[in-house]
């Protein structure tokens, strides 16, 4: 699969230092399944969701323009999806 066939998560701050890495591609689905895959694959990242929702300590932005942890929302291939910490600031 090339990255145009999949969800690239980027990771900033906080959450790439905790993933040792500044991105991943993963398959396409639904948000809660392509950070179950992050979860795994980057072990620092292990409690991204919890109860159902994404942990407050952390931000998820869908292709830069909105902020959203809708965990039911689908992602297509193509999309990026930028992870950051809650209190980063600026």
């Amino acid at each position: 699969m090339t990255d145009r066939e999949q969800v690239i998560v980027e990771f900033f701050g906080i959450p790439r230092q905790r993933a040792g890495r500044a991105e991943i591609a993963v398959p396409p689905g639904m948000l809660s399944d392509v950070l179950a895959v992050v979860e795994r694959s980057c072990p620092g990242l292990a409690g991204l969701v919890e109860a159902g929702r994404l942990a407050p300590h952390y931000l998820l932005s869908l292709n830069g323009i909105r902020f959203d942890a809708e965990l039911g929302q689908d992602l297509r291939a193509g999309d990026r999806l930028l992870l950051l910490s809650a209190d980063a600031g600026g």
